[in-house]
């Protein structure tokens, strides 16, 4: 199969296997962060080899950071600067990833030298203000240079930043994490407050590497210290729950299926697809094997006796806003209506992923109602196959190979190539889990 058009056919035979999903992605992007700056030399473990990951990776070898190979692509020592980074030769390449380019700009707005980032076309439509309004309270100096107001690229004049406590006017774990990123590095404490709770990677990263973080009881107001010192530990990458839930729903609707995906991060701010798909009767048992610094184990996942739809709440929504895609094609194979709503978050991702989903949920026969904020899907008749385009957005294209395997007929995917900025082995383990 190409990894730029996929076609798939129904698993007649169901879907049966164990895979180890790739490492989780937001924890790849802030590792790569974190280490550049620690003090000291750290293995890290199952580095998500992806292309937004690797370009974060390699922007922090711009600002000084080293990188010795190890025994495989994603494990690797890497040596940080010890809060001394250099300034870039070049502009840097984020290619894919608004979460490499918002979490680095709190960062870079903070050194001592002007830097400049850019990213392809789709990055250069996302907004960015949601981060720059909150820099510049703290005395950063960023300019969106973008042909779209607020939008990529982004010019910073690094400069001494000021402490500030900051109120999130929506829950964004990349805004949180943006400004804390930023704190750590600025004298003094600096606070955010989150309508609601969002993943909390960098905070548990934060304590990893022994840089202050306060977190409060009810999680909602979080607070680091700076200038932090950070203290190079090694580290194993969790695989990513993100990607692992394509193959969450396929078992669940795939007859015949029994699949185990292995060293699953399982941190509680990301399970949100779990809870959901139990809650609309999936089968899905959980085995915690470790903890480090981020809890994980195994899922094993087989084919749900009956899928009933559901309504997600609106404080689910921040914690499984990426798969809600996927979440989307398994809401069409149950029985009755399930409504998502209070996410508009997704008319600005990748591509607007209320209307891509919407567009191909009723391209292979699906009944779906579309809103500004989310979609309500009639769920139950037999889908069809489809030729789809994917809008280059890597989630919508495995969303609907994933829905293309209970469908009948051939169900093609275009433009796909995008799917390697999440899930370069996403192929081999179709292949492996349909044969």
């Amino acid at each position: 199969m190409s990894i730029d058009t996929i076609t798939v056919r129904k698993a007649e035979n169901g879907l049966r296997g164990t895979i180890t999903v790739p490492g989780d992605k937001s924890v790849s992007h802030r590792v790569a962060i974190l280490g550049a700056l620690a003090e000291g030399a750290m293995k890290v473990q199952n580095y998500l080899c992806s292309e937004d990951c690797m370009n974060t990776l390699r922007a922090m070898q711009q600002l000084g950071a080293t990188v010795v190979p190890g025994d495989a692509p994603e494990n690797f020592t890497l040596t940080g600067t010890a809060m001394q980074p250099v300034a870039p030769a070049k502009d840097i390449d984020c290619g894919n990833s608004g979460t490499g380019m918002r979490l680095m700009a709190g960062v870079l707005a903070a050194l001592p030298f002007s830097s400049r980032m850019y990213g392809d076309p789709s990055l250069s439509s996302r907004p960015m203000k949601r981060i720059i309004d909150p820099l510049a309270l703290m005395g950063a100096r960023i300019t969106a240079c973008g042909e779209k107001p607020g939008c990529a690229p982004l010019s910073i004049e690094g400069c001494a930043l000021k402490p500030v406590h900051y109120d999130l006017p929506m829950a964004s774990a990349q805004v949180k994490s943006a400004v804390l990123l930023a704190g750590m590095l600025t004298p003094g404490e600096t606070s955010v407050h989150q309508p609601s709770i969002t993943r909390d990677h960098t905070e548990r990263l934060f304590a990893h590497f022994g840089v202050p973080c306060k977190v409060s009881e009810d999680g909602l107001d979080i607070s680091t210290h700076g200038p932090a010192r950070i203290t190079a530990k090694d580290i194993i990458i969790p695989g990513d729950i993100s990607s692992a839930a394509f193959w969450l729903v396929a078992a669940s609707v795939v007859p015949n299926s029994d699949i185990t995906l292995r060293h699953v991060g399982l941190n509680p701010t990301r399970t949100a697809i779990i809870d959901v798909l139990r809650r609309m009767g999936a089968d899905i048992n959980i085995s915690v094997t470790q903890e480090n610094g981020e809890p994980f184990g195994d899922i094993t996942v087989r084919t749900a006796t009956r899928l009933v739809g559901t309504e997600i709440q609106k404080s689910e929504i921040p914690n499984l806003i990426d798969e809600i895609p996927v979440l989307a094609v398994a809401a069409a194979f149950a029985e009755g209506n399930t409504s998502i709503r209070n996410a508009a978050e997704l008319r600005v991702k990748e591509s607007d992923r209320i209307s891509t989903t919407v567009n191909n949920l009723r391209a292979m026969g699906a009944e779906v109602e579309e809103f500004e904020d989310g979609m309500v899907i009639t769920g139950g008749a037999p889908l069809h196959g489809a030729v789809m385009d994917s809008y280059h957005d890597h989630r919508i294209a495995m969303g609907f190979l994933m829905a293309g395997l209970n469908a009948s007929g051939e169900t093609t995917l275009l433009n796909c190539a995008n799917i390697n900025t999440s899930y370069p082995s996403f192929v081999q383990h179709l292949e492996n889990l349909i044969s």
